[in-house]
């Protein structure tokens, strides 16, 4: 459990009085250790407020002496003590998940309202029969999600209804916690999927996490089944278990609303979990263990810190006045259909050792993925899973759902050497419309095998590999993320975004046979085609250590356009568009070309070429990194300015449109291609000059 229950917000004194009860509730709690010892504690606090008495508990294990009340009964299981003379007005469950149903569905029987911590079953199935035997008994169910009490969430509520931070256009669910090996020893059931056949379901983002997920369906306004048209899973595990200990859920509301869950009990270390709402004027951050709201907007940024209603006090209100329950059964439909998804997934893939550390020794000893932070806000950036941001751990992205639009196009490796992939080519069309989804190459690879792109990075999930896009064409972007217009002199949210589609080889059988060309068509907001594109990709081996990937680029007006950039906008220095290429993280990088060197020289400048060398793929503790050159040839037909950044993020560009747009008429051609080697090890600038000559 994720969420203990919490003190009420300050001024609640009388609380007898608040709950409209002229004698305390009979209470039996079932289940005291625990996450029962946090409800012992709760109950002890309403008993010495005079609103419960604890009049039985059930647990095989029995509670320690002292810890209960004199006059609290002990029961061994709940069918002793529902066969006892108690009574009880509300009974709460808090016990293993497999056991949820059977006891929820007694306690109902016997006419008692209840409190049943979540999850509040164990599959979808077992919650409708709970729905069901509800309404039959006409009690009341409160389901244990405690952060639901939070204050902060009518203030979320608020900001949103004033569009505080814009339009809500996704919400993103993180967790990072440690677990070691003890935790999944301290029970038969955890860290299982099934026992003997019956469902469990412990995984991490059905149990220890759960709380991210359910605050984030309410946020969104998903209470019931029908409020969810999709949910899509993607489980992994690096500890020796069944269920899942890190994973990506990627919902999607009924009012299409992306909301992205990504999990792990694998952090370096433990982060309390927090949920992100990405409005198009800025974002707000709730911490919800925390109750701490914190908003980032033009205007500034500010955080609050809010009180949390008590749940059992919420059900006790509830009975006794009909005040709303804070976390009924029924607004728990929309989670339990996150659970069984999960639970009806193939198993969750393990990660192999050659991607996880292990830290301290015998039963304190924790699985750590090295970078999983940095895949955690990937997946929240970008709305993608770890398949789709291709981790080295993750299970290869299904090509089928990769095409999008029916057309018979998926991922594949577009260039090998003796079985060695050098690049693959992405059609992106699955990608979320707000990165303006376009094909691409990710990963590109030396002969060496060192991985020389990054692809949805956490600080612009736009960058895609390798690839050609611009971010005004008549006013659509086709880069990502926000448009940069001179009116606002900013960057700003619009909903502008534009596709690129890879069309299938039949299309044009005129060209689409040629090696290695491609057919594409970008289209604009409204569907339309506003472009064609023929695009030709090739590769040269050039020795053991070296080779050349040539991309070239014939784009045709459809209409009479004009191609743009932030720079032909307004934004002094920021022309980038046309060919761009996203590298990874690294150390030690030199850019240079045939007469500058650093950043702020070569940034803007014209050059017949330009080279990054660094060292890559390091990761403490697993592997070293690995030394590689990039050449990158300036375009044969224009001599457009190289777009470099290094200090920020790495990126290498040639702007087609650096401070001024390019004019084309309906039915007029562009045309560019550049040359990029790819080289293990470092090269020096005569090096380079060498190798491009050889061209």
């Amino acid at each position: 459990m994720d969420t203990p229950p919490t003190q009420p917000a300050a001024g609640a004194v009388d609380l007898a009085t608040a709950h409209g009860r002229e004698a305390p509730a009979r209470i039996a709690l079932i289940g005291v250790h625990g996450f029962g010892a946090h409800h012992l504690a709760n109950l002890e606090r309403l008993a010495k407020a005079g609103v419960v008495e604890l009049v039985a508990v059930a647990d095989p294990n029995p509670p320690s002496p002292g810890a209960l009340p004199e006059t609290t009964a002990v029961h061994a299981d709940l069918q002793s003590l529902l066969a006892g003379n108690h009574s009880p007005d509300v009974v709460i469950v808090a016990t293993p998940i497999q056991t949820h149903a059977p006891l929820a569905l007694a306690t109902l029987a016997a006419g008692a309202d209840l409190y049943l911590e979540k999850p509040p079953v164990a599959s979808l199935a077992d919650f409708r029969q709970l729905q069901e035997a509800a309404a039959a008994s006409g009690r009341s169910v409160q389901i244990g999600f405690q952060s639901l009490g939070s204050q902060a969430l009518a203030a979320i509520e608020q900001l949103l209804r004033d569009g505080t931070i814009g339009t809500l256009q996704g919400i993103g669910a993180t967790g990072r916690w440690v677990r070691d090996r003890a935790y999944y020893k301290r029970s038969r059931w955890a860290g299982k999927r099934s026992i003997d056949g019956v469902d469990v379901v412990d995984g991490v983002a059905t149990n220890p996490l759960a709380h991210a997920i359910a605050t984030a369906l309410r946020i969104a306004g998903a209470r019931t089944v029908e409020d969810v048209a999709s949910v899509e899973t993607d489980l992994y595990r690096a500890n020796d278990i069944e269920s899942d200990d890190t994973s990506v859920i990627r919902i999607r509301t009924t009012a299409g609303l992306p909301i992205t869950c990504a999990l792990t009990l694998c952090a370096a270390e433990s982060v309390e979990p927090y949920i992100t709402l990405q409005g198009s004027a800025g974002t707000a951050v709730f911490h919800y263990t925390e109750d701490r709201l914190h908003i980032s907007t033009a205007d500034g940024e500010h955080s609050q810190a809010f009180g949390r209603d008590d749940l059992t006090e919420n059900l006790l209100e509830h009975l006794a006045t009909g005040k709303e329950l804070t976390s009924a059964l029924n607004d728990s439909g929309a989670f339990m259909l996150v659970l069984e998804a999960v639970r009806t997934a193939e198993p969750p893939a393990p990660i192999g050792p050659g991607h996880v550390l292990w830290e301290g020794d015998g039963d304190a000893a924790r699985a750590v993925i090295p970078g999983i932070e940095d895949a955690l806000a990937r997946a929240i950036g970008a709305h993608a899973t770890f398949s789709e941001l291709a981790l080295p751990w993750a299970r290869p992205a299904d090509p089928a759902g990769s095409a999008g639009t029916g057309a018979a196009v998926s991922d594949a490796v577009l260039f090998d050497a003796g079985g060695r992939p050098l690049a693959v080519e992405r059609t992106g069309a699955g990608l979320n419309a707000g990165l303006s989804p376009r094909p691409y190459l990710h990963p590109v690879n030396t002969l060496g095998g060192t991985e020389v792109t990054d692809h949805l990075p956490a600080d612009h999930p736009w960058h895609l590999g390798a690839g050609f896009a611009l971010q005004d064409v008549n006013g659509t972007n086709f880069w990502g993320g926000r448009t940069y217009t001179r009116d606002a002199g900013a960057y700003v949210s619009r909903p502008d975004h534009g596709r690129i589609e890879l069309l299938p080889a039949n299309v044009d059988a005129a060209t689409a046979d040629a090696p290695g060309t491609r057919q594409l068509r970008w289209l604009g907001t409204d569907g339309q085609p506003l472009l064609t594109e023929q695009r030709t990709l090739g590769r040269g081996i050039l020795g053991e250590r070296v080779w050349r990937l040539d991309l070239g680029t014939e784009l045709t007006a459809v209409v009479d356009v004009s191609l743009g950039s932030p720079g032909s906008n307004g934004a002094a220095g920021s022309g980038y568009g046309g060919f761009f290429w996203r590298l990874p993280a690294c150390s030690g990088a030199r850019i240079f070309t045939s007469d500058a060197e650093g950043e702020p020289a070569v940034h803007g400048s014209v050059a017949p070429w330009l080279a990054w060398t660094a060292s890559f793929g390091e990761v403490p503790g697993l592997r070293a990194g690995q030394p590689a050159t990039l050449v990158f040839g300036a375009p044969a037909e224009a001599a457009d300015p190289w777009f470099v950044r290094c200090s920020g993020y790495p990126a290498v560009g040639s702007a087609l449109a650096w401070d001024r747009p390019v004019a084309l008429a309906a039915g007029e051609s562009l045309r560019r291609s550049l040359s990029v080697w790819v080289c293990d090890g470092e090269l020096s600038p005569a090096a380079v000059a060498s190798l491009v000559a050889s061209a």
